[in-house]
C-alpha cells in the first residue's frame, strides 16, 4: 500500500548526502488527508498536523483506516538554510499492516529504537541501537524535499526503513514530466515526481526472490508559490 514507502528492502549506502537546500519555509498547517483505492474507494482519513516551535518545526500525518487501524508519523526537522531531520516517530498498529510497530530514530545521537509485535502469534521483538545518519536522511520529509526542488530538478535522498532492522537506503526523486491536475474546477501544472528506491544488482535479485522488491512510488507537485502537493 501507498503508506508502506518506509518499509523497503536494501542495504546500498550512500555515494553522497548533500541535504537539501530550503526554498520555502515551512510553517503552521493542517491538512485534511483521504486515502483512496485507485478506483476510488474510501480506505483511511487523516490529518497533516504542522507547527513550528523554538527554531524546528513538527510535522505529524495520521490516517485512520476503516477497519481501525492507526498509521500516525511525526517528524521533527530544522530549516536553516538546509533540511536536517532531528527526530522521527513511527506508529502503524491494526489489520492494515502484518505486524504493529513503534520506532523511534533521534539525529544528534544516531539512537534507534523498534517495538514490532506480529499479529499472527503476537510475538514481540524489540531492536535499539545506533546509526551512522548522513545529513540527507529524510524520514517523514520527501514531499517537503520534493516541493523545495528546483523546476525539472531530481535528488537523491535517504531514508532508514524499519523491516524491522532499521536500515539505511538511498530514494531517488526522479521528475516524470509535467501533468494537468484539477483542484476543483481549476487546472494547474504539475511536476510528477517518481520515488524509486536504488537497489544494486546484487540485491535487485535478492529482493525479487523474496518477493520484497518495493514499487515507486508517486507524488505531483504544483509550483505555484508556495508550492503544493
Amino acid at each position: 500500500m501507498p503508506l508502506c514507502l518506509l518499509v523497503l528492502v536494501t542495504w546500498l549506502r550512500p555515494a553522497s548526502a548533500t541535504p537539501v537546500s530550503v526554498r520555502f519555509i515551512e510553517g503552521v498547517t493542517h491538512g485534511f488527508l483521504v486515502l483512496r483505492t485507485v478506483d476510488g474507494g474510501l480506505i483511511a482519513s487523516g490529518d497533516l498536523l504542522q507547527v513550528s516551535r523554538h527554531g524546528q518545526v513538527e510535522s505529524r500525518m495520521v490516517f485512520r483506516f476503516k477497519d481501525g487501524s492507526v498509521f500516525d508519523e511525526t517528524v521533527v526537522f530544522t530549516q536553516q538554510r538546509v533540511f536536517v531531520m532531528q527526530s522521527y516517530r513511527l506508529s502503524q498498529r491494526g489489520p492494515a499492516f502484518t505486524e504493529d510497530t513503534e520506532a523511534s530514530l533521534e539525529r544528534a545521537s544516531g539512537k534507534y529504537r523498534v517495538n514490532t509485535k506480529a499479529r499472527k502469534d503476537e510475538r514481540e521483538k524489540i531492536l535499539d541501537g545506533t546509526l551512522d545518519l548522513p545529513p540527507d536522511v529524510y524520514n517523514g520529509m520527501v514531499i517537503t524535499v520534493a516541493k523545495n526542488l528546483p523546476k525539472g530538478a531530481g535528488e537523491t535522498v535517504h531514508i532508514v526503513a524499519f523491516t524491522p532492522t532499521p536500515r539505511l537506503i538511498q530514494l531517488e526523486l526522479i521528475p516524470a514530466g509535467e501533468r494537468k491536475v484539477l483542484t476543483g474546477e481549476l487546472t494547474k501544472t504539475a511536476t510528477h515526481y517518481v520515488l524509486r528506491p536504488k537497489l544494486g544488482t546484487r540485491l535487485k535479485l535478492f529482493a525479487t526472490l523474496l518477493g520484497r522488491v518495493p514499487p515507486d512510488s508517486h507524488v505531483w507537485i504544483v509550483g505555484d508559490e508556495p508550492p503544493a502537493f
